[in-house]
């Protein structure tokens, strides 16, 4: 079974895999929290733990992190507890058959790259990414499966945050949608702007960028979401096509057929 091992700045999220190719499905996936302080052990330790009965049945493991310090770790911890298992760490130099046509391609996250070859592999057509973590990520795909760049904006959270600590009056709040926009008491205010607010961000975001991705009339561009608070602004969006929660996950395993077993993943 394949381990896909995702760390961001805010969560690591583990999903297990069996088969490969087509035949592959996501049996099971965990979400934990990201502490850059922990040791290989520690990690290690609780990842065994979340696994439990599927700990000893991994035989390949795919991963990539956005966090230095835990990608140190996450190294040693590889090494130490999987010596014999294949794996596959993403970062520059790793091959995933992604064109990178930005400036700097070595700036590029792991998360991205994934992220680009997953949405291409599913529907091999202009793509938009929108990620909700800790930073709202829009990424912009060309039909041939070219890594374009994008846009980065302070994530919800840390909006939240900032909001509820800088202003004496105000404080974090249950993000549900309130009974309108218009909100009439101070919780359904913070409701409204932060849920219709981020979704016409996003909205605003996936529109011009899908002005300058088309190169023609009728030309078909899908716009997915993933990330742990997407689901916070999916039914405000006009502009998401698709949820695909698992697309980072996608990613990984994709990233590790082409450099372990040496398949070309076919699109859907």
């Amino acid at each position: 079974m394949l381990l896909t091992v995702d760390v961001g700045n805010t969560n690591i999220v583990l999903g297990l895999y069996s088969g490969r190719g087509d035949s592959a499905e996501l049996v099971r996936d965990w979400r934990m929290r990201t502490d850059a302080r922990m040791t290989a052990d520690e990690l290690s330790l609780t990842m065994r733990g979340l696994l439990g009965r599927y700990a000893d049945k991994v035989t390949g493991i795919s991963a990539l992190s956005t966090v230095p310090a835990v990608l140190r770790e996450l190294r040693t911890m590889l090494s130490r507890y999987y010596p014999n298992v294949p794996k596959v760490v993403v970062e520059p130099g790793v091959r995933t058959g992604v064109p990178l046509l930005v400036d700097n391609p070595k700036e590029v996250g792991g998360d991205r790259l994934v992220n680009t070859l997953a949405a291409h592999h599913l529907h091999n057509t202009a793509c938009v990414v929108v990620d909700f973590g800790t930073s709202t990520n829009v990424d912009a795909i060309s039909a041939k499966g070219e890594f374009l760049g994008g846009a980065f904006a302070p994530g919800i959270d840390i909006s939240v945050d900032a909001l509820a600590s800088r202003a004496a009056a105000l404080r974090k709040v249950e993000l549900v949608a309130p009974r309108s926009v218009i909100g009439k008491n101070t919780v359904e205010c913070l409701q409204s702007g932060i849920l219709y607010g981020f979704a016409g961000q996003v909205d605003g975001l996936v529109r011009r960028i899908i002005k300058e991705l088309v190169s023609g009339p009728g030309e078909r561009v899908e716009v997915i979401a993933t990330g742990g608070l997407a689901p916070l602004v999916l039914n405000e969006s006009e502009t998401i096509t698709e949820h695909v929660p698992e697309l980072t996950l996608l990613g990984l395993r994709l990233a590790y057929e082409r450099n372990i077993t040496g398949g070309r993943p076919a699109a859907r």
